[in-house]
């Protein structure tokens, strides 16, 4: 908790500020204390990745080469042991897992990978006649729906990334291998949480690839990387390396946890909906520059039009029944980006995000570990005679749009502040159902306000607290309700009720 607030909390209680430096506990822990530090976002990933550095990270293993870390610390794979085990499968078997939606039972024979799967739920009976006598490997999909530790690291990932994490367990016997060499889509962070796991990873024929595809063993050459891991030991590889792993003779069984960040865009299992350009896309988790102007880029053009009336004038007769457009339209168009491209170096144009906001805010992971009644507004209404600050800040995205409004009005921007306190936990990384979607279509997500209310926004998210009477508006009747719209979304509370919701 910052330092002011700490302060200003006391002050409300009539305490004397004897000592500044006392750290406040803020979250409730189900599993103890953790060797891990869940203090911040950063703090966190820094703390998982230790002894490696954040900038020694990013500049020379993040999307370039794999990094192995081997341990040999006990606290630290004593916690990884507890974070999923064989007898976590055992108890979420008896609440109706489905094989294909939440677990996979498969082998790799013959450098195929062979899918085991029966029909309906899962028993444990099969699955563990499956990993014994036929030495298959259980990989779960998404722990973290059931397993409060999971979640508490995940959402911290998901705030440090500004991007969705999902997980899978992998489960393998003796002398077993799950799956064939192949590349991911994603950025892997692997966790090993009990016995041993062999690793051969692979110089990829795709760096950075945009896709999932299996790599025939006789065309991947000699491992880049050949090694073992050990319980509290971690592996990061970059989207596109080729990897294989199997369980080594005379080791009873390897589980080990697979975090994954950055997808391109991810399928749901349930309804297999394409996602190639043309299609209707189920989670647009993108990451790349390429998918950042796709989603920026119409914002510019909304604006340069209103600005520039040729760009207003009317297209040619019959140009979108044409075989082709031709080099005029190339010149026209040609001009038109450079004159856009013109206007960015000038910062003539604000950058506004909007699809990728929205994906990322609507199917993160909620706050971690708070009860229902948490999530609710707290203490009562601030007015303006309040020091008010945000809650959640981790959990709160805002968004510039047009207005969607069918009036005779002009277009204008609109403030949207969106957040995922009401984000479902089981559901994460699993796709939407149907009805989900039509409930979407028919409600506006998040608060509205009007285009005015911005910079009170920006600075109530720029700093620890503020005075509700010097939010940046020129109305006192718009702060209000500002100050009564945040409330009672649960995002705001004065400090004097802060304490209570700690």
């Amino acid at each position: 908790m910052p330092k002011i607030i700490r302060i200003l909390m006391k002050q409300c209680d009539g305490q004397e500020d004897e000592d500044d430096d006392v750290p406040v506990k803020q979250m409730k822990v189900v599993n103890g204390s953790a060797p891990l530090c869940f203090d911040s976002p950063r703090d966190f990933f820094q703390s998982l990745i230790g002894p490696v550095g954040l900038d020694e990270f990013f500049q020379q293993y993040w999307e370039q080469k794999p990094l192995v870390l081997h341990r040999s610390d006990p606290d630290l794979a004593s916690y990884y042991g507890s974070l999923f085990q064989l007898s976590d499968v055992k108890q979420l078997c008896t609440r109706g897992l489905r094989y294909a939606t939440d677990l996979n039972v498969c082998r790799c024979v013959n450098g195929k990978k062979k899918v085991l799967n029966k029909a309906g739920k899962v028993k444990f009976s099969q699955l563990k006649k499956d990993l014994e006598e036929r030495r298959a490997t259980i990989q779960l999909h998404q722990p973290q729906r059931f397993k409060d530790e999971l979640w508490r690291i995940q959402e911290r990932l998901e705030s440090f990334f500004g991007s969705l994490v999902g997980s899978n367990v992998y489960i393998t016997p003796e002398a077993s291998q799950g799956l064939p060499p192949h590349y991911d889509d994603v950025e892997v962070l692997i966790l090993q949480l009990e016995g041993q796991k062999h690793w051969r990873l692979y110089q990829p024929t795709v760096p950075l690839a945009r896709e999932y595809s299996l790599e025939p063993e006789d065309r991947i050459g000699p491992p880049t990387h050949d090694f073992i891991l050990q319980p509290g030991d971690l592996l990061y590889f970059p989207r596109g390396t080729i990897h294989q792993a199997d369980t080594p003779a005379g080791v009873e069984r390897s589980t080990h946890l697979t975090l994954s960040t950055y997808q391109n865009m991810y399928v749901c299992a349930r309804s297999q909906l394409k996602t190639t350009c043309g299609f209707r896309r189920e989670l647009l988790c993108f990451r790349s520059w390429g998918d950042f102007m796709l989603d920026v880029i119409p914002g510019c053009v909304f604006d340069c039009m209103r600005r520039d009336g040729e760009m207003r004038s009317g297209l040619p007769r019959n140009l979108l029944t044409a075989p082709s457009f031709g080099s005029d339209v190339n010149k026209r168009m040609s001009a038109f980006l450079r004159r856009l491209a013109n206007a960015l170096e000038r910062n003539d144009h604000e950058l506004r995000s909007t699809a990728m906001k929205r994906d990322f805010i609507s199917h993160r992971l909620p706050p971690y570990l708070l009860e229902q009644a948490e999530l609710e507004p707290a203490g009562k209404p601030p007015s303006l005679e309040d020091t008010v600050c945000l809650r959640f800040k981790e959990h709160l995205l805002l968004t510039v749009e047009p207005s969607q409004d069918n009036t005779d009005v002009a277009t204008e921007l609109v403030v949207f502040v969106l957040h995922s306190l009401k984000n479902k936990r089981e559901m994460h990384m699993m796709g939407t159902s149907d009805d989900d979607e039509d409930d979407d279509e028919e409600e506006e997500v998040g608060l509205r306000f009007p285009s005015s209310h911005l910079a009170a926004l920006e600075q109530l998210l720029r700093v620890d607290s503020v005075p509700a009477a010097q939010l940046q508006l020129l109305r006192d009747e718009d702060k209000a309700g500002l100050l009564l719209g945040l409330w009672s979304e649960g995002l705001l509370v004065g400090l004097c009720d802060l304490h209570h919701v700690q």
